[in-house]
């Protein structure tokens, strides 16, 4: 897509969203890194439901490592894969606790050594919490991207390069949010609503490549 294309659409998102947001709850970087690790695969709406419970009398490493593994359980159950996912915050909270002084690191190295983090997390947390200009690549963000013309990549790697190397600097703070917004309500999957779309004259769906959306959606399990 031509730079002036590029520049269009994210003036477009500024001016329409300038303070886009995570639609996840929570006050602190440890509960909002509680609340990406519960995300995976499961809807933001489900996550805050569990974690309005959770979170209130347990929202830090120390309490959740008190509560054990099958409390956690007892709390995200409506969740999908919580089994896994209660581990990984049981082991993920202990870490925290035991080596970083119950502080969330804030680089990627670190942050991929907990368990259940892998890179879009990583980003996401980077990215929120400690206001670095990362772009996490979710199934919203790598089908608007492809479709769109933005950032085309056959995996989720590729894509986060492409949109790092095409997105004006002053925009990549928010980039993430705008297109996971675009992709969660307007561009979905099975239906896009192009006639509703903020960037409709601009983007070339028409001209989309053939990659297989659905394989690389399988890959995207991987990187939460």
């Amino acid at each position: 897509m031509e730079k002036e294309k590029i520049i269009s659409i994210f003036e477009r998102f500024q001016n329409t969203t300038p303070n886009p947001k995570t639609e996840l709850e929570y006050n602190s970087a440890f509960q909002l890194l509680v609340a990406v690790i519960l995300s995976a695969q499961s809807t933001d709406k489900s996550v805050n439901a569990a974690t309005k419970h959770l979170f209130l009398n347990y929202g830090t490493p120390k309490s959740l490592i008190k509560l054990g593994v099958s409390g956690i359980e007892s709390y995200i159950k409506s969740i999908g894969l919580y089994k896994s996912k209660s581990k990984n915050i049981f082991n993920t909270s202990t870490i925290i606790d035991e080596c970083f002084n119950g502080q969330v690191p804030g680089n990627r190295k670190d942050l991929e050594l907990l368990p259940g983090v892998g890179r879009k997390t990583a980003n996401i947390i980077l990215n929120i919490i400690f206001q670095q200009p990362t772009v996490a690549v979710d199934t919203h963000v790598f089908r608007v991207s492809n479709r769109t013309g933005l950032a085309k990549g056959e995996n989720v790697v590729e894509v986060e390069k492409n949109l790092l190397n095409n997105i004006p600097k002053e925009y990549l703070q928010n980039a993430h949010h705008w297109l996971i917004i675009l992709g969660r309500y307007t561009c979905k999957k099975k239906s896009p609503k192009c006639h509703l779309c903020l960037i409709k004259d601009i983007c070339e769906y028409d001209k989309k490549s053939n990659i297989n959306i659905m394989h690389v959606s399988k890959s995207l399990k991987k990187q939460s």
